[in-house]
């Protein structure tokens, strides 16, 4: 059975592991402590005793402070850990028998959506499967990038989509404003500091009148494809690797780009 981490006294109070990470998410979203026990539904005394390591928290409230505070899956495992709980969610690979539903998923989606492109990526952006009209995005990337696929590096890189893309600024100042409010909650530093090293500046203005952002990519003909991205999650899933995949879809976003997209040849 695990065991609660021991508390540090310090005048009668002390703070635990779960104590400080409560805290440090708390903090994340600026909220104090009365802030938290009204979204929460629990007294402020309460919240500061579990906190302080004054009060070992119950799975329910470690659970209940997490939905307050919009911890993501992964993170609400740490918590519960940290508090000597048992981790809420399980984690398995894609080709785990237990996936199978997700992955039936995953192919339905990606099949609705062809010709248009359409693919599934894990939690730091790495692409598990493409429909056939993705193919369109990947002519003319560098091999390298294509060993260990990576959504990011692939839109990014100057080896990759890069110099193809019209509005490249401001569709970096897309992805990277994701990715970094990702980072901000468990995601890779790693990663981010790395695509923000590639070159192609930001710009933060939008189009279509703010509804979205566009991507617009010349083909390697030198025809303009304008695309807006739709993202589907897995709401409801009890399972990290299917909590924390999201399959990204590339709709077109005028009628010459939809007729390019369906005149094309499905890839053999």
């Amino acid at each position: 059975m695990a065991q609660r981490p021991a508390v540090r006294d310090a005048g009668g109070v002390g703070d635990t592991a779960f104590g400080e990470l409560l805290r440090d998410w708390r903090r994340r979203r600026r909220l104090s402590q009365l802030d938290l026990a009204l979204e929460a539904d629990v007294s402020a005394r309460h919240v500061s005793f579990v906190e302080s390591g004054r009060s070992a928290p119950s799975r329910a409230m470690v659970l209940r402070l997490a939905d307050a505070l919009e911890v993501p899956p992964r993170e609400q495992n740490h918590l519960l850990l940290a508090a000597g709980l048992a981790p809420a969610y399980a984690e398995r690979g894609v080709d785990d028998p237990g996936m199978a539903a997700v992955r039936a998923g995953i192919e339905r989606v990606l099949g609705a959506y062809d010709p248009f492109p359409c693919l599934a990526v894990s939690r730091n952006w790495d692409v598990l499967q493409v429909n056939p009209g993705t193919a369109i995005l990947l002519d003319g990337v560098a091999a390298h990038l294509l060993d260990k696929p990576n959504a990011l590096r692939i839109a990014l890189h100057p080896d990759g989509l890069a110099p193809r893309i019209r509005n490249l600024a401001q569709w970096r100042h897309h992805l990277l404003s994701r990715l970094r409010r990702e980072a901000g909650v468990g995601g890779s530093a790693e990663l981010l500091a790395e695509i923000e090293s590639y070159p192609g500046g930001e710009d933060c203005s939008t189009d279509l009148g703010g509804v979205a952002v566009p991507l617009e990519l010349y083909r390697l003909d030198g025809v303009l494809l304008t695309f807006i991205s739709m993202v589907t999650t897995f709401g409801t899933a009890l399972d990290l690797t299917a909590a924390e995949l999201s399959i990204e879809a590339f709709l077109p976003a005028d009628d010459a780009t939809a007729e390019a997209l369906r005149a094309s040849p499905t890839p053999v």
